[in-house]
């Protein structure tokens, strides 16, 4: 199992439903040095606003989200799912769990 570590969009069970076929179980966690910076994203109708991770200069600056347990297969879904706009990166939560986020590309 791969851990993927949402902040946005992924947390929807709307989302997972469309992109899964199923829920996750999800656990809360932080991403510490960390802030959100705001993203416009061209999507079918038009422009449509987002946020993306991004190194903060501040380490106490904080993300707040959830970790997943996800499959590869999972995982390859999103990669597919989110756009050219993010690339996914390995990191250590606070937990001191390591995951995959989808940072600013």
């Amino acid at each position: 199992m791969e851990q993927l570590f949402s902040y946005g969009t992924l947390r929807s069970k709307e989302v997972q439903m469309r992109l899964f076929n199923k829920t996750l179980t999800s656990t809360p966690d932080q991403l510490l040095g960390y802030k959100l910076k705001s993203l416009k994203i061209e999507e079918e109708f038009g422009m449509a606003d987002y946020v993306v991770v991004v190194p903060s200069d501040n380490h106490e600056d904080t993300i707040h989200g959830v970790v997943f347990n996800v499959t590869t297969e999972d995982l390859a879904k999103v990669d597919l799912f989110e756009s050219n706009a993010y690339r996914r990166v390995s990191v250590k939560l606070n937990s001191g769990i390591t995951a995959w986020v989808y940072m600013e590309s």
